[in-house]
């Protein structure tokens, strides 16, 4: 895109201050004296204006509340003062639906922004939100003026622009049939430093045989026209100049394009200027070279169609060209050659061949992207006044915040809106209406708004000054409460501050002549007391000593006052059947009843809406239940069986007709709860129809009737197979080992009758005995000669 490099919401950038509320109620931390003061405070605050709804202690400010503490506190809706702001749109022309052909319109005849003018009474912390339409008209009239740099370098470039005018008029004709272009040139300010060294130079700046114009800051060669022949012709008759350095002048000269409207001859349409240079530029504070120091003015010196204090005048910085521009919606599309590509940092361009024979596409191409998005901007807010936007586009886009402001891709025809939401913080010093205006960036159009601000009640208008409800006309009487004149205090400005000492005010706002001044709980004015303010609007101090409050009560269940009453002066005053002092006892004795429509069953006394069962066997909400009498048990086997198992007779209604206990499963008989560990209970056990035993318990809780059961079934074992089994194996054992024996005690006697045999047969036998004649003994026998028996 090729657009102004500096950010568009410069000129409308107006800082915004967040302050961290604290926790609380503003309204009475705001410790307003009167109506005024308190409604702007913030938008949840109101004003009683009923005289007797102060109580004793309680200072005029705490006539300051939210409106729902109002209510409580027993002011009547119609005794709060609460305005509410309004918005009034003065000026709300619809925008325009016109096609390209269908007439011509008068500029003025178009309206592209809705509404025009508006007024807004703003209250503080209350936001006015008000819708804004954009449509982009079907051949909206355009005005060009084509600024370029006619210093040397830029001589070829001089000969294509020559023929500029008709060609762009023959393309922009495309787009309107309403189209003007102008032309201006600049080359350098017309101070030595900046043009030569010699004076000589000043009527040819060029070198060798060069034929060139004497130098100069701005020319306006041709006002704003619909004759493109007319700029060929004058465009034609330029001549380039020089200077001596490289950035040339070209702000000096976009500022008088700007702020001369008049000898421009730019009309309320859309206004685009196309700047074209091959170098860059001098800005705020490079004049001091040429000892310039005085500061840009911003305004228009144009004579004869020159720019003539260009010598007094330093060059305007890029903030002031900014704010200048969007001042008279210019939008600016900066053409410079591919040499510059390095200043990219300081603005968009698009980029000129070395000749500019693109320039018409390349000034086509801007238009279609400046076009394609709206971008709002305000003026100045007054201080304490706040502005957000939210952007409705094309295909259903939202922008919130900074991007609230602006719609992309928006071809001509398109309608897109926008939700502005402006809010006071603060009134103004003086209280005066201010007025903003908010508009698109580079256009003519715009919204008006008058902000007018509710600084005061309406009952301020009705007050009486110099009441004798105000201690013989020593205040203005408004809004049910005394303003005092300055110099006089208490409530009903009784008081002067010159006249009490210090001393005597304190002595009467001590308790039986104790020490504490209004009991440490306020604050001792013109001999009364006036109380403390809480942090929570609902808690308060009261009383002639302020020894009194309504948040020191007695509480149960964590309520003060049990939620069935409320705290004056630390002791609860209980509702209508509720006593006690915390009001946790209840009168009624509805919750007693039985089914027999006896209190308790006659089985005991109702305290507090409970049944005190007077025979200890009994319990429940009515003395109906005895855990430990016979027959429990069995009264609620069937039901028991049926929910934890899903067996026994009720198994199809038990959804139906058990419902009426909590059952709770356990995994172990131990688990099951003792007696001692929480409210009288009976262990029950019984048998189901397959001579299954289950065991639960059964307990009242309260109100409630609770069963613990185990959720495993204890069934009679059938027959063991593995001591069969290891009979079975120990008999065949036995029976092995007593064929074992048998065995053995026969091989024994078949041995032993073999072995009688044997030896009965050896004794029978007949042997020839002899020896071995190759025997020799192997026992050899030596004497020892020396033994002699001894």
């Amino acid at each position: 895109s090729f657009s102004c490099p500096v950010d568009r919401t410069f000129a409308s950038f107006q800082p915004l201050f967040f302050h961290s509320i604290p926790e609380g109620n503003e309204c009475i931390k705001a410790n307003a004296k009167s109506c005024g003061e308190c409604i702007q405070v913030g938008a949840k605050c109101g004003w009683c204006m009923d005289p007797g709804f102060l109580k004793q202690g309680e200072a005029t400010s705490t006539r300051c509340d939210e409106l729902e503490s109002l209510r409580k506190r027993g002011c009547s809706s119609t005794k709060v003062e609460n305005p509410q702001g309004s918005q009034r749109a003065l000026k709300n022309k619809a925008v325009t639906n016109r096609n390209k052909g269908e007439g011509k319109l008068r500029p003025e005849d178009i309206t592209q922004v809705q509404p025009q003018k508006l007024t807004l009474s703003l209250r503080s912390g209350e936001p006015q939100s008000f819708n804004l339409k954009f449509k982009r008209a079907e051949d909206y009239p355009i005005d060009l003026y084509y600024l370029m740099d006619l210093s040397y370098s830029m001589k070829d470039d001089l000969e294509n622009v020559k023929n500029l005018g008709t060609h762009l008029m023959l393309e922009m004709s495309k787009i309107t049939t309403d189209f003007k272009i102008g032309f201006g040139s600049f080359v350098e300010k017309t101070v030595m430093p900046y043009i030569s060294t010699t004076p000589s130079k000043l009527l040819n700046p060029c070198t060798g045989d060069q034929n060139c114009t004497s130098p100069f800051s701005y020319k306006n060669v041709l006002k704003l026209t619909s004759n493109g022949q007319e700029f060929n012709t004058l465009v034609g008759q330029q001549q380039i100049s020089g200077n001596l350095d490289s950035p040339e002048g070209g702000f000096d000269a976009i500022m008088q394009v700007a702020v001369c409207g008049e000898h421009i001859g730019w009309r309320n349409v859309t206004r685009l200027l196309v700047f074209s240079t091959d170098a860059g530029f001098h800005f705020a504070g490079d004049g001091k070279l040429g000892g310039i120091v005085l500061p840009n003015d911003g305004k228009c010196h144009l004579e004869n169609n020159m720019y003539t204090v260009s010598h007094y005048y330093d060059y305007p910085s890029i903030a002031h060209l900014v704010q200048k521009l969007s001042d008279n919606n210019i939008q600016t599309i900066f053409a410079v050659t591919e040499e510059l590509t390095g200043f990219q940092l300081t603005y968009m361009m698009g980029i000129l061949s070395a000749n500019s024979s693109n320039v018409i596409n390349l000034i086509i191409d801007a238009y279609n992207s400046l076009s394609s998005e709206v971008i709002l901007e305000n003026s100045k807010l007054p201080v304490g006044v706040t502005i957000m936007y939210q952007s409705r586009c094309k295909n259903g886009v939202t922008g919130e915040g900074e991007m609230g402001r602006k719609c992309s891709n928006i071809s001509i025809g398109d309608e897109v809106s926008f939700t502005i939401s402006i809010t006071a913080k603060q009134c103004p010093k003086m209280g005066k209406p201010e007025t903003i205006k908010i508009k698109p960036l580079g256009f003519n159009e715009e919204v008006e708004i008058t902000l007018n601000f509710i600084c005061e009640c309406d009952c301020h208008k009705d007050g009486i000054e110099n009441s004798d409800i105000c201690h013989n006309g020593n205040g203005t009487y408004e809004c049910g409460a005394c303003r005092c004149n300055e110099g006089r205090i208490g409530r009903q400005c009784e008081c002067s501050t010159n006249e009490v000492t210090s001393e005597d005010l304190d002595k009467s706002c001590r308790k039986d002549n104790g020490t504490d001044i209004c009991s440490n709980n306020g604050d001792c004015v013109c001999g009364t007391c006036e109380c403390k303010k809480r942090e929570n609007p609902e808690e308060r101090y009261s009383g002639m000593f302020c020894e009194c409050d309504n948040f020191n009560c007695d509480r149960s269940n964590n309520k003060l006052c049990g939620g069935h009453g409320h705290c004056e002066c630390r002791v609860c005053i209980c509702d209508a059947n509720w006593t006690g002092s915390a009001c946790d006892c209840s009168l009624d004795t509805t919750t007693c009843l039985a089914s027999n429509k006896q209190i308790c069953n006659g089985r005991g006394t109702c305290e507090c809406g409970t049944c005190r069962c007077t025979d200890p066997k009994f319990q429940g909400p009515s003395c109906e239940i005895c855990p430990t009498c016979p027959g429990v048990c069995a009264e609620h086997k069937e039901c028991v069986q049926c929910r934890a198992f899903g067996t026994g007779e009720k198994k199809d209604t038990c959804e139906r007709d058990c419902s009426y206990f909590n059952l709770i499963k356990v995994k172990d008989r131990d688990k099951l709860p003792q007696p001692g560990q929480a409210f009288p209970l009976m262990h029950c056990k019984e048998r189901d129809a397959n001579d299954c035993w289950f065991y639960y318990t059964y307990a009242v809780n309260k109100t409630e009737k609770e069963v613990h059961v185990m959720e495993t079934l204890d069934c009679p074992e059938g027959p063991d197979i593995i001591p069969i089994v290891a009979g079975v194996v120990a008999g065949i054992v036995l029976i092995g080992l007593a064929l074992l024996l048998i065995w053995k005690l026969l091989m024994i006697i078949h041995d032993r009758r073999e072995f009688a045999k044997f030896e009965k047969e050896k004794m029978n036998a007949k042997w020839d005995t002899g020896e071995n004649p190759i025997y020799k003994s192997a026992v050899t026998t030596v004497v020892n000669p020396k033994y002699e028996g001894k």
